[in-house]
């Protein structure tokens, strides 16, 4: 019973003392300094360049540079260098990590159609670290690990024995990992920062719109969405034409700085 007081109490203390709040206004729990992310993503990044296959092909890496580098001109201190990588899969996929770096996948290339779509999902991906999602999802791995600690003490003092039927029913199975999914919360914020840094970029937010679109055409029967950790199509499509009025003015005012246009030629 002790050693269940004192798991708890530390679970606690850690959960009430990193408690912050997201760009949109949502409580966050970071346990992290954004020092030790920007390593965990260094050296994540570092693992995937290792495992996956690069793109040598320069019309491809060019394009893509092109896209993320308006992207991340318009993030607080832009001055900062991005690693931008492009794989060589047909997973349409991209990430970003903390710590500057920005994976595309080439598969993506073929749902989003245009600079403008792709901009939608590199603007998405790079909001996910600037609000601080993978902090926040290690802090949950982390506060899980604790939390999985006092599940065992508590079975153990009461004698049950079979503790993985328990353990799941508590939810204590999750994956922990440094790329973990995102909620749907998450990723509802990462839509609302996304689509206005592609506005500001000068991409046209519409298109956000065509590429969920795009992407719900790709992928085909979608379960309901309270069985998925990401919004529905339907949801994050009827969510960006809510913002439409809102990012338009951010796209026409920038329109004329972007003069450098990212179409794809070979």
């Amino acid at each position: 019973m002790k050693t269940l007081l004192i798991l708890f109490t530390t679970l606690i203390l850690l959960s009430g003392c990193a408690t912050h709040q997201s760009p949109t206004g949502r409580n966050q729990v970071l346990l992290f300094s954004s020092q030790e992310l920007e390593q965990m993503g260094t050296s994540s990044f570092a693992q995937i360049k290792k495992q996956e296959k690069i793109s040598q092909d320069a019309a491809t890496n060019r394009y893509v540079d092109c896209v993320a580098s308006r992207i991340t001109a318009v993030l607080p201190n832009s001055g900062l260098p991005w690693d931008v990588v492009v794989f060589e899969s047909e997973q349409v996929n991209a990430f970003a990590l903390p710590g500057g770096h920005i994976g595309v996948y080439t598969g993506l290339l073929h749902v989003a159609e245009n600079e403008h779509q792709l901009a939608t999902v590199i603007g998405h991906e790079v909001a996910h670290v600037l609000a601080k999602h993978s902090n926040e999802q290690v802090s949950r791995a982390q506060l899980s690990g604790i939390g999985m600690q006092i599940a065992d003490a508590a079975l153990g003092a009461g004698g049950i024995s079979n503790k993985e039927l328990y353990m799941a029913a508590l939810g204590l199975g999750a994956q922990v990992g440094f790329i973990l999914p995102y909620g749907r919360k998450q990723e509802s914020e990462a839509d609302i920062m996304g689509v206005e840094l592609m506005a500001r970029a000068g991409f046209d937010p519409s298109q956000s719109i065509a590429l969920w679109q795009n992407m719900a055409k790709h992928g085909g029967e979608q379960g309901p969405e309270l069985l998925s950790t990401h919004p529905s199509h339907g949801h994050r499509i009827d969510d960006l034409a809510q913002m439409q009025q809102q990012v338009m003015p951010l796209y026409q005012a920038s329109k004329p700085a972007a003069e450098n246009s990212c179409q794809f030629t070979k």
